[in-house]
Protein backbone atom coordinates (compact mmCIF):
# COMPACT_ATOMS: atom_id res chain seq x y z
CA UNK A 1 0.00 0.00 0.00
CA UNK A 2 1.27 3.11 -0.93
CA UNK A 3 2.25 5.86 2.05
CA UNK A 4 3.04 8.76 0.11
CA UNK A 5 0.61 11.71 -0.99
CA UNK A 6 1.24 14.87 -2.41
CA UNK A 7 -1.28 18.19 -2.21
CA UNK A 8 -0.71 21.02 -4.31
CA UNK A 9 -1.82 24.39 -3.32
CA UNK A 10 -1.95 25.35 0.54
CA UNK A 11 -5.22 27.31 0.33
CA UNK A 12 -8.31 26.36 2.48
CA UNK A 13 -8.90 23.05 0.04
CA UNK A 14 -5.29 21.96 0.02
CA UNK A 15 -5.09 22.61 3.83
CA UNK A 16 -7.44 20.61 3.92
CA UNK A 17 -6.93 17.74 2.23
CA UNK A 18 -3.75 17.41 3.69
CA UNK A 19 -4.65 17.24 7.13
CA UNK A 20 -7.32 14.52 6.54
CA UNK A 21 -4.52 12.39 4.72
CA UNK A 22 -1.76 13.00 7.15
CA UNK A 23 -4.26 12.14 10.05
CA UNK A 24 -5.14 8.93 8.18
CA UNK A 25 -1.43 8.21 8.62
CA UNK A 26 -0.17 8.74 4.69
CA UNK A 27 3.09 10.66 4.54
CA UNK A 28 2.33 14.20 2.58
CA UNK A 29 4.36 16.19 0.64
CA UNK A 30 2.60 20.07 0.29
CA UNK A 31 3.69 21.99 -2.64
CA UNK A 32 2.73 25.85 -2.19
CA UNK A 33 3.93 28.43 -4.52
CA UNK A 34 4.03 31.41 -1.95
CA UNK A 35 6.26 33.27 -1.24
CA UNK A 36 8.15 32.51 -4.23
CA UNK A 37 5.33 33.18 -6.78
CA UNK A 38 2.07 35.17 -5.77
CA UNK A 39 -1.39 34.91 -7.76
CA UNK A 40 -3.04 38.32 -8.98
CA UNK A 41 -5.26 38.26 -5.96
CA UNK A 42 -3.18 36.90 -3.43
CA UNK A 43 -0.31 39.43 -1.27
CA UNK A 44 -0.12 37.23 2.07
CA UNK A 45 2.97 34.24 2.91
CA UNK A 46 0.71 32.29 4.92
CA UNK A 47 -1.31 29.31 3.76
CA UNK A 48 -5.25 29.78 3.49
CA UNK A 49 -5.24 32.93 2.99
CA UNK A 50 -8.65 35.27 2.77
CA UNK A 51 -8.70 37.23 -0.51
CA UNK A 52 -12.16 38.88 -0.28
CA UNK A 53 -14.45 38.80 3.22
CA UNK A 54 -12.92 37.55 6.63
CA UNK A 55 -16.05 35.97 6.99
CA UNK A 56 -17.37 32.70 6.68
CA UNK A 57 -20.87 33.03 6.79
CA UNK A 58 -23.66 31.90 9.40
CA UNK A 59 -23.39 30.00 12.01
CA UNK A 60 -26.94 29.29 13.31
CA UNK A 61 -27.35 25.65 12.20
CA UNK A 62 -30.42 26.58 9.92
CA UNK A 63 -28.46 28.02 7.46
CA UNK A 64 -27.00 26.50 4.79
CA UNK A 65 -23.32 27.65 5.53
CA UNK A 66 -24.12 26.86 9.52
CA UNK A 67 -25.22 23.20 8.62
CA UNK A 68 -21.84 22.77 6.66
CA UNK A 69 -19.91 24.06 9.07
CA UNK A 70 -21.41 21.73 12.02
CA UNK A 71 -20.89 18.83 9.18
CA UNK A 72 -17.05 19.96 8.97
CA UNK A 73 -16.63 19.84 12.62
CA UNK A 74 -17.99 16.29 12.63
CA UNK A 75 -15.38 15.45 9.50
CA UNK A 76 -12.57 17.13 11.71
CA UNK A 77 -12.10 20.46 10.19
CA UNK A 78 -8.92 22.02 10.68
CA UNK A 79 -10.22 25.37 8.82
CA UNK A 80 -13.42 25.21 11.74
CA UNK A 81 -10.04 25.61 14.26
CA UNK A 82 -8.56 27.95 12.94
CA UNK A 83 -11.56 30.02 12.75
CA UNK A 84 -12.67 29.33 16.16
CA UNK A 85 -9.54 30.21 17.11
CA UNK A 86 -8.56 33.30 15.52
CA UNK A 87 -12.90 34.93 15.56
CA UNK A 88 -13.82 38.50 15.62
CA UNK A 89 -16.90 39.60 16.94
CA UNK A 90 -19.99 39.31 13.72
CA UNK A 91 -23.04 39.34 15.21
CA UNK A 92 -24.45 35.75 14.14
CA UNK A 93 -21.23 35.05 11.97
CA UNK A 94 -18.15 33.37 12.26
CA UNK A 95 -15.65 36.04 10.82
CA UNK A 96 -12.30 35.80 11.70
CA UNK A 97 -8.40 38.10 12.04
CA UNK A 98 -7.31 36.99 8.36
CA UNK A 99 -3.68 37.49 9.79
CA UNK A 100 -3.94 35.41 12.53
CA UNK A 101 -6.15 32.68 10.90
CA UNK A 102 -3.68 32.31 8.17
CA UNK A 103 -0.84 31.74 10.58
CA UNK A 104 -2.95 29.30 12.90
CA UNK A 105 -3.32 27.30 9.25
CA UNK A 106 0.44 27.53 8.69
CA UNK A 107 1.82 26.62 12.00
CA UNK A 108 -0.90 23.67 13.00
CA UNK A 109 0.43 22.34 9.05
CA UNK A 110 3.87 22.74 9.05
CA UNK A 111 4.21 21.00 12.76
CA UNK A 112 2.32 18.16 11.48
CA UNK A 113 4.51 15.56 11.69
CA UNK A 114 3.33 13.94 8.65
CA UNK A 115 3.41 16.70 6.21
CA UNK A 116 6.43 18.04 4.65
CA UNK A 117 5.96 22.05 2.70
CA UNK A 118 7.54 22.31 -0.44
CA UNK A 119 7.79 26.08 -1.63
CA UNK A 120 7.74 25.93 -5.20
CA UNK A 121 5.41 26.65 -8.37
CA UNK A 122 4.16 22.86 -9.46
CA UNK A 123 3.95 22.87 -13.14
CA UNK A 124 3.03 19.48 -14.11
CA UNK A 125 0.22 16.66 -13.06
CA UNK A 126 2.02 14.58 -10.32
CA UNK A 127 3.12 11.43 -11.27
CA UNK A 128 1.72 9.85 -8.07
CA UNK A 129 -1.36 10.14 -5.93
CA UNK A 130 -2.50 13.38 -5.32
CA UNK A 131 -4.74 16.02 -4.45
CA UNK A 132 -4.67 19.34 -7.04
CA UNK A 133 -6.65 21.72 -4.64
CA UNK A 134 -4.98 25.27 -6.57
CA UNK A 135 -8.01 27.54 -6.32
CA UNK A 136 -9.89 29.78 -9.03
CA UNK A 137 -6.36 31.36 -9.79
CA UNK A 138 -4.22 28.43 -10.43
CA UNK A 139 -0.92 29.22 -12.62
CA UNK A 140 -1.01 29.59 -16.34
CA UNK A 141 1.73 26.37 -16.54
CA UNK A 142 -0.86 24.02 -13.93
CA UNK A 143 -3.52 25.45 -16.29
CA UNK A 144 -2.20 24.00 -19.43
CA UNK A 145 -0.77 20.80 -17.86
CA UNK A 146 -4.17 20.32 -16.76
CA UNK A 147 -5.91 20.97 -20.33
CA UNK A 148 -3.50 18.42 -21.76
CA UNK A 149 -4.99 15.90 -19.54
CA UNK A 150 -8.44 16.55 -19.32
CA UNK A 151 -9.03 18.11 -23.03
CA UNK A 152 -9.56 21.52 -24.14
CA UNK A 153 -12.74 21.84 -23.16
CA UNK A 154 -11.87 20.70 -19.30
CA UNK A 155 -11.41 24.52 -18.24
CA UNK A 156 -14.24 27.48 -17.97
CA UNK A 157 -12.20 30.92 -17.21
CA UNK A 158 -15.06 32.87 -16.05
CA UNK A 159 -18.21 32.49 -14.16
CA UNK A 160 -21.03 33.90 -15.92
CA UNK A 161 -23.50 32.52 -13.83
CA UNK A 162 -27.31 33.51 -13.39
CA UNK A 163 -29.19 33.81 -10.25
CA UNK A 164 -31.05 30.81 -8.97
CA UNK A 165 -34.13 31.08 -6.67
CA UNK A 166 -36.00 28.65 -4.42
CA UNK A 167 -39.16 27.29 -6.36
CA UNK A 168 -41.34 26.95 -3.39
CA UNK A 169 -40.54 31.10 -2.68
CA UNK A 170 -42.17 31.69 -6.44
CA UNK A 171 -45.84 33.29 -6.71
CA UNK A 172 -47.49 30.86 -8.89
CA UNK A 173 -50.46 32.66 -9.61
CA UNK A 174 -48.44 35.04 -11.71
CA UNK A 175 -46.29 32.40 -13.44
CA UNK A 176 -47.13 29.78 -16.33
CA UNK A 177 -45.36 26.79 -17.50
CA UNK A 178 -44.82 26.40 -21.02
CA UNK A 179 -41.92 25.86 -23.56
CA UNK A 180 -41.68 28.19 -26.66
CA UNK A 181 -43.98 26.83 -29.30
CA UNK A 182 -44.94 24.16 -27.06
CA UNK A 183 -42.07 22.44 -27.49
CA UNK A 184 -40.92 19.98 -24.75
CA UNK A 185 -42.95 19.39 -21.69
CA UNK A 186 -43.77 22.66 -20.17
CA UNK A 187 -39.70 22.82 -19.13
CA UNK A 188 -40.26 26.57 -18.38
CA UNK A 189 -41.81 28.68 -15.46
CA UNK A 190 -42.38 32.05 -17.54
CA UNK A 191 -42.69 35.18 -15.58
CA UNK A 192 -45.02 37.72 -18.00
CA UNK A 193 -44.79 41.46 -18.78
CA UNK A 194 -46.65 43.61 -19.89
CA UNK A 195 -45.45 46.95 -21.39
CA UNK A 196 -45.47 49.04 -18.35
CA UNK A 197 -43.83 46.68 -16.21
CA UNK A 198 -41.20 45.89 -18.73
CA UNK A 199 -40.27 49.64 -19.05
CA UNK A 200 -39.83 50.28 -15.20
CA UNK A 201 -37.83 46.70 -14.78
CA UNK A 202 -35.80 48.31 -18.26
CA UNK A 203 -34.87 51.40 -16.57
CA UNK A 204 -34.19 49.81 -12.88
CA UNK A 205 -31.80 47.49 -14.50
CA UNK A 206 -29.79 49.64 -16.49
CA UNK A 207 -29.29 52.44 -13.66
CA UNK A 208 -28.65 49.20 -10.88
CA UNK A 209 -25.07 49.90 -9.28
CA UNK A 210 -22.32 46.88 -10.98
CA UNK A 211 -19.18 45.63 -9.19
CA UNK A 212 -16.01 47.32 -10.22
CA UNK A 213 -13.34 44.38 -11.66
CA UNK A 214 -10.04 43.52 -10.26
CA UNK A 215 -7.54 45.39 -12.46
CA UNK A 216 -6.28 41.78 -13.35
CA UNK A 217 -9.52 41.07 -15.05
CA UNK A 218 -9.74 44.39 -16.78
CA UNK A 219 -6.94 43.62 -18.87
CA UNK A 220 -8.31 40.39 -19.94
CA UNK A 221 -10.51 41.12 -23.46
CA UNK A 222 -12.08 37.46 -22.81
CA UNK A 223 -13.60 38.54 -20.20
CA UNK A 224 -17.40 39.10 -21.64
CA UNK A 225 -16.85 36.61 -24.70
CA UNK A 226 -20.01 34.83 -24.95
CA UNK A 227 -21.65 35.59 -21.83
CA UNK A 228 -22.55 39.41 -22.13
CA UNK A 229 -24.26 40.86 -18.60
CA UNK A 230 -28.01 41.40 -18.79
CA UNK A 231 -27.74 45.10 -17.92
CA UNK A 232 -24.93 45.50 -20.56
CA UNK A 233 -27.16 44.18 -23.27
CA UNK A 234 -29.93 46.49 -22.03
CA UNK A 235 -28.42 49.40 -22.54
CA UNK A 236 -27.86 49.11 -26.26
CA UNK A 237 -31.52 49.67 -26.51
CA UNK A 238 -34.88 49.53 -24.99
CA UNK A 239 -35.83 46.33 -26.82
CA UNK A 240 -32.35 44.81 -26.54
CA UNK A 241 -33.13 42.53 -24.05
CA UNK A 242 -36.67 41.85 -24.92
CA UNK A 243 -35.47 40.57 -28.54
CA UNK A 244 -32.82 38.75 -26.34
CA UNK A 245 -33.72 36.77 -23.56
CA UNK A 246 -36.55 38.31 -22.73
CA UNK A 247 -38.18 37.53 -26.03
CA UNK A 248 -42.03 36.87 -25.75
CA UNK A 249 -42.05 34.39 -29.13
CA UNK A 250 -43.55 31.47 -28.78
CA UNK A 251 -45.29 31.89 -25.40
CA UNK A 252 -48.50 32.40 -24.35
CA UNK A 253 -50.22 33.46 -21.27
CA UNK A 254 -53.02 31.36 -20.48
CA UNK A 255 -54.77 33.92 -18.71
CA UNK A 256 -54.82 35.99 -21.44
CA UNK A 257 -54.43 34.18 -24.46
CA UNK A 258 -52.27 36.78 -25.50
CA UNK A 259 -48.22 36.82 -26.02
CA UNK A 260 -46.70 39.12 -22.97
CA UNK A 261 -44.60 42.24 -24.20
CA UNK A 262 -41.86 40.56 -22.49
CA UNK A 263 -41.17 37.21 -20.66
CA UNK A 264 -38.27 36.35 -18.05
CA UNK A 265 -38.03 32.90 -18.15
CA UNK A 266 -37.00 30.13 -15.58
CA UNK A 267 -35.32 26.95 -15.90
CA UNK A 268 -34.96 23.89 -13.51
CA UNK A 269 -31.18 23.61 -12.12
CA UNK A 270 -31.54 20.32 -10.52
CA UNK A 271 -33.08 17.28 -10.35
CA UNK A 272 -35.58 17.73 -7.71
CA UNK A 273 -37.00 20.98 -9.02
CA UNK A 274 -36.14 22.87 -5.97
CA UNK A 275 -33.91 25.65 -7.73
CA UNK A 276 -34.26 27.31 -10.81
CA UNK A 277 -32.37 29.91 -12.90
CA UNK A 278 -32.81 33.12 -14.61
CA UNK A 279 -32.25 32.28 -18.41
CA UNK A 280 -29.96 34.55 -19.78
CA UNK A 281 -29.78 36.91 -16.87
CA UNK A 282 -25.91 36.38 -15.94
CA UNK A 283 -24.71 39.84 -14.20
CA UNK A 284 -22.52 42.24 -13.14
CA UNK A 285 -24.62 43.55 -10.97
CA UNK A 286 -24.08 43.80 -6.81
CA UNK A 287 -25.87 41.72 -4.77
CA UNK A 288 -28.49 44.15 -3.05
CA UNK A 289 -29.17 45.17 -6.53
CA UNK A 290 -29.93 42.13 -7.99
CA UNK A 291 -32.65 41.13 -5.10
CA UNK A 292 -33.99 44.82 -5.60
CA UNK A 293 -34.06 44.44 -9.64
CA UNK A 294 -35.11 40.97 -10.15
CA UNK A 295 -37.55 41.51 -7.41
CA UNK A 296 -39.50 43.45 -9.24
CA UNK A 297 -40.25 40.66 -12.07
CA UNK A 298 -43.67 39.21 -11.81
CA UNK A 299 -43.70 36.08 -9.89
CA UNK A 300 -40.71 36.70 -7.85
CA UNK A 301 -41.67 39.61 -5.46
CA UNK A 302 -40.87 37.43 -2.68
CA UNK A 303 -38.49 34.87 -4.33
CA UNK A 304 -35.39 33.56 -2.26
CA UNK A 305 -32.01 33.94 -4.17
CA UNK A 306 -30.30 30.80 -3.55
CA UNK A 307 -27.40 32.40 -5.28
CA UNK A 308 -26.82 35.52 -7.07
CA UNK A 309 -25.51 36.05 -10.29
CA UNK A 310 -21.58 36.48 -10.52
CA UNK A 311 -19.11 37.37 -13.33
CA UNK A 312 -15.50 37.21 -12.66
CA UNK A 313 -12.56 35.75 -12.85
CA UNK A 314 -12.55 31.99 -11.96
CA UNK A 315 -10.39 29.10 -13.24
CA UNK A 316 -12.61 25.60 -12.55
CA UNK A 317 -13.23 22.13 -14.32
CA UNK A 318 -16.26 21.38 -16.18
CA UNK A 319 -16.88 18.62 -13.31
CA UNK A 320 -19.47 16.75 -14.28
CA UNK A 321 -17.82 15.41 -17.36
CA UNK A 322 -14.74 14.64 -15.54
CA UNK A 323 -14.64 14.09 -12.01
CA UNK A 324 -16.13 10.67 -10.32
CA UNK A 325 -18.44 11.29 -7.02
CA UNK A 326 -15.51 11.22 -5.02
CA UNK A 327 -14.02 13.85 -6.60
CA UNK A 328 -11.16 12.00 -8.47
CA UNK A 329 -10.55 12.31 -12.03
CA UNK A 330 -11.94 9.73 -14.65
CA UNK A 331 -9.49 7.58 -16.36
CA UNK A 332 -6.98 8.59 -13.08
CA UNK A 333 -8.31 7.24 -10.22
CA UNK A 334 -5.09 8.11 -8.22
CA UNK A 335 -5.53 12.24 -8.93
CA UNK A 336 -8.21 14.21 -6.92
CA UNK A 337 -9.41 18.01 -7.04
CA UNK A 338 -10.48 20.01 -4.46
CA UNK A 339 -11.62 23.37 -3.91
CA UNK A 340 -13.04 26.40 -5.92
CA UNK A 341 -11.78 24.13 -9.33
CA UNK A 342 -14.33 21.91 -8.92
CA UNK A 343 -16.70 23.90 -8.98
CA UNK A 344 -17.54 24.92 -5.42
CA UNK A 345 -18.22 28.45 -4.19
CA UNK A 346 -16.77 29.88 -1.23
CA UNK A 347 -15.08 29.49 1.61
CA UNK A 348 -16.40 26.34 3.96
CA UNK A 349 -17.24 25.01 0.57
CA UNK A 350 -13.69 24.92 -0.54
CA UNK A 351 -12.36 23.61 2.89
CA UNK A 352 -15.56 21.04 2.74
CA UNK A 353 -14.46 19.90 -0.41
CA UNK A 354 -10.81 19.69 0.19
CA UNK A 355 -11.87 17.64 3.68
CA UNK A 356 -13.87 14.77 1.43
CA UNK A 357 -10.54 14.97 -1.27
CA UNK A 358 -8.32 14.29 1.30
CA UNK A 359 -10.63 11.31 2.83
CA UNK A 360 -10.99 10.17 -0.33
CA UNK A 361 -7.35 9.44 -1.43
CA UNK A 362 -6.36 7.85 1.91
CA UNK A 363 -9.66 5.48 1.23
CA UNK A 364 -8.23 5.00 -2.41
CA UNK A 365 -4.33 4.02 -1.02
CA UNK A 366 -5.46 1.84 1.31
CA UNK A 367 -7.99 -0.08 -0.44
CA UNK A 368 -11.81 0.92 0.82
CA UNK A 369 -14.43 2.33 -0.57
CA UNK A 370 -14.97 6.09 -0.88
CA UNK A 371 -16.81 7.99 1.42
CA UNK A 372 -21.11 7.75 0.90
CA UNK A 373 -22.45 11.21 1.90
CA UNK A 374 -25.76 11.04 2.21
CA UNK A 375 -27.65 13.45 0.07
CA UNK A 376 -29.30 15.14 3.02
CA UNK A 377 -26.09 15.66 4.48
CA UNK A 378 -24.95 19.55 2.53
CA UNK A 379 -21.31 18.29 1.65
CA UNK A 380 -22.78 15.25 0.05
CA UNK A 381 -25.52 16.94 -2.07
CA UNK A 382 -23.42 20.20 -2.93
CA UNK A 383 -20.50 17.14 -4.46
CA UNK A 384 -23.57 15.76 -5.98
CA UNK A 385 -24.08 18.90 -7.59
CA UNK A 386 -21.11 19.32 -8.99
CA UNK A 387 -20.12 16.05 -10.45
CA UNK A 388 -23.67 15.33 -11.88
CA UNK A 389 -25.64 18.45 -12.78
CA UNK A 390 -27.50 18.18 -15.18
CA UNK A 391 -26.84 21.92 -16.90
CA UNK A 392 -25.50 22.13 -20.26
CA UNK A 393 -23.67 25.65 -19.08
CA UNK A 394 -22.37 24.24 -15.53
CA UNK A 395 -21.20 26.93 -13.24
CA UNK A 396 -20.24 26.68 -9.86
CA UNK A 397 -22.49 26.34 -6.90
CA UNK A 398 -22.43 27.34 -3.29
CA UNK A 399 -24.30 25.47 -0.21
CA UNK A 400 -27.80 26.52 -0.37
CA UNK A 401 -31.13 24.78 1.20
CA UNK A 402 -32.50 24.40 -2.36
CA UNK A 403 -29.84 21.08 -2.69
CA UNK A 404 -31.49 18.85 0.01
CA UNK A 405 -34.06 16.88 -0.86
CA UNK A 406 -37.38 18.18 0.89
CA UNK A 407 -38.71 16.79 4.44
CA UNK A 408 -40.96 13.52 4.01
CA UNK A 409 -43.49 15.49 6.53
CA UNK A 410 -43.50 19.13 5.03
CA UNK A 411 -43.02 22.23 7.69
CA UNK A 412 -44.75 25.74 6.86
CA UNK A 413 -42.52 27.43 8.50
CA UNK A 414 -39.07 28.24 6.58
CA UNK A 415 -36.96 28.65 9.77
CA UNK A 416 -38.40 25.21 11.21
CA UNK A 417 -38.01 23.75 8.19
CA UNK A 418 -34.31 24.42 7.59
CA UNK A 419 -33.37 23.57 11.47
CA UNK A 420 -35.36 20.07 10.71
CA UNK A 421 -33.79 19.78 7.44
CA UNK A 422 -30.24 20.56 8.94
CA UNK A 423 -30.80 17.85 12.07
CA UNK A 424 -31.59 15.08 9.73
CA UNK A 425 -28.60 16.00 7.78
CA UNK A 426 -26.13 15.57 10.66
CA UNK A 427 -27.76 12.98 11.88
CA UNK A 428 -27.14 11.26 8.66
CA UNK A 429 -23.37 12.82 8.51
CA UNK A 430 -22.94 11.31 12.59
CA UNK A 431 -23.86 7.71 11.34
CA UNK A 432 -22.24 7.42 8.12
CA UNK A 433 -18.72 8.68 9.60
CA UNK A 434 -19.15 6.10 12.28
CA UNK A 435 -20.85 3.32 10.24
CA UNK A 436 -17.89 4.22 6.86
CA UNK A 437 -15.09 4.38 9.55
CA UNK A 438 -14.24 8.20 7.69
CA UNK A 439 -11.73 9.49 10.70
CA UNK A 440 -9.81 6.34 11.07
CA UNK A 441 -6.17 5.79 11.10
CA UNK A 442 -5.49 3.95 7.74
CA UNK A 443 -2.09 3.82 7.45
Amino acid sequence: MARIATVVGAGLAGCEAAWALANQGFWVTLYEMKPQKYSPAHTYHGFGELVCSNSLKAMRIGSAAGMLKEEMRLLDSLVLQAAEHTAVSAGGALAVDRVAFSDYLTEKITDHPNIRVVHEEVTEIPEGPAVIATGPLTSDALSQAIGGLCGEDYLHFYDAAAPIVSAESLDLDKVFYAARYDRGDADYINCPMDREEYEAFYEALIGGETVQLKEFEKQDPVVYEGCMPIEVLAKRGKDSIRYGPMKPVGLRDPRTGKRPWAVVQLRKENELGTMYNLVGFQTNLKFPEQKRIFSMIPGLERAEFLRYGVMHRNTFLNSPKLLNPDLSLRGRPDLYFAGQMTGVEGYVESAACGILAGINLGRYLSGRAPASLPLTTMLGSLIHYVSTSPSKNFQPMGSNMGLLPPLEEPIREKAARYEAMARRGLADLDRAVEEQGLLDVLC
